[in-house]
């Protein structure tokens, strides 16, 4: 995707530098900051204060981290501790373990001198790779859209809400969520984006708002209990939203505040996808609810608010009491009985075991 004339991917390995470079979100909207990481503590920070989020983003983040490990002291002991500091930064989002473990099989059979290349070589392809599922998630996710707009009149947009980012900025780039949007619009199908805000981290109204406005998309932002009321008065044509973690039987576990919409959208008859590459599948969990554990983060993302001030100051401000603490559960998990259908670099599943075994029939021995 493009920031002004610029194509950028939201973390790459400079060349020239020598450095792995992130797109530092937690100034977006107001500000686009480049930074550099090099050193495991940074990018445990990286991923665990939200510079860089979204399971594919954060999977490919850590598939660096270990890069640079790797770089600095290629012995097991420091592949194993360096597993271990990257997984505990965030525990919901399914990628981070699978980048690891990718990094890990790879690398622990090898010499130790050859341990840095092949880790910067995993790390890049798994960012290439993470690229070009995103790509065909919006190729396919462009055929349900297709088939919405056939239904309108001619001119009229697809409207699509959304919660959270599950945009370019959320994966390496093209998004998961977002990816049929891109697709849509390239194919010259006129759509409109509900966006919604998605407290406590507003990752709605800085990130998938700046994406869409970047893009020329036509969107409106919205607070997150504005979306039921839209779909009672026919104002959304379908919800797609992304996941960090989908189980062996379709539950889908998302940015917290997205089961209220699938069960919106489930009483207003509007189908509600879900775009996940196969990595986010967690094949050894099969009840979301019981199974996923939910981050709990810091109660300041909910007393406090960031953005920018009427001087120009960009900055965050306390909105409760004194001696109000905040809860903060990060996700929630969507049943699939309420997920209409999982859209995968494969194909459209439904979601249920048997729907995603027919899209990826090499898990049934596994199964």
């Amino acid at each position: 995707m493009k920031v002004g004339d610029t194509h950028y991917q939201s973390i790459w390995f400079d060349g020239e530098a020598g450095r792995v470079k992130i797109i530092d979100q937690r100034w977006l909207p107001h500000e686009f900051r480049v930074v550099e990481i090099d050193s495991l503590d940074e990018f445990a920070t990286a991923i665990r204060d939200m510079w860089v989020r979204g399971a594919p983003l954060i999977g490919a983040t850590a598939a660096y981290g270990i890069a640079l490990e790797m770089q600095r002291n290629p012995s097991d002991a420091a592949l194993n501790s360096a597993w271990g500091v990257l997984h505990e930064t965030r525990p919901t989002a399914i990628n981070l373990r699978w980048a690891l473990d990718e990094m890990r099989q790879v690398l622990a059979p090898l010499p130790e001198g050859e341990r840095a290349a092949a880790a910067f070589r995993k790390a890049a392809e798994i960012c290439k790779a993470d690229m070009e599922t995103n790509r065909l998630i919006g190729v396919h996710g462009l055929e349900i859209v297709k088939k919405i707009a056939a239904a309108k009149k001619p001119g009229e947009p697809v409207n699509i809400l959304t919660h959270c980012n599950a945009g370019w900025l959320a994966t390496v780039d093209w998004g998961t969520a977002t990816s049929p949007m891109y697709h849509a619009v390239e194919a010259g199908i006129p759509i409109h984006v509900w966006v919604d805000e998605t407290r406590p981290r507003n990752q709605g109204a800085q990130l998938t708002a700046w994406e869409m406005n970047s893009h020329g998309i036509p969107h409106h932002l919205i607070t997150d209990n504005a979306g039921g009321h839209l779909m009672q008065h026919g104002q959304v044509d379908m919800v797609i939203v992304g996941t960090d973690r989908t189980t062996s039987s379709g539950d889908v576990c998302n940015k917290i505040g997205t089961y209220l919409k699938a069960l919106a959208a489930h009483d207003n008859n509007v189908p509600f996808y879900v775009a996940l590459p196969s990595s986010t599948i967690d094949w050894t969990v099969d009840d979301g609810v019981r199974e996923i554990p939910i981050e709990e983060r810091d109660d300041r993302e909910v007393t406090h608010v960031f953005g920018r001030l009427e001087d120009g100051t960009v900055t965050s401000v306390q909105i409760s009491p004194d001696g109000t603490p905040g809860g903060n559960p990060a996700f929630d998990v969507t049943p699939a009985r309420l997920v209409t259908g999982l859209i995968t670099e494969r194909g459209v599943a439904k979601a249920s075991p048997e729907g995603l075994l027919e899209l990826f029939p090499e898990r049934r021995s596994a199964a």
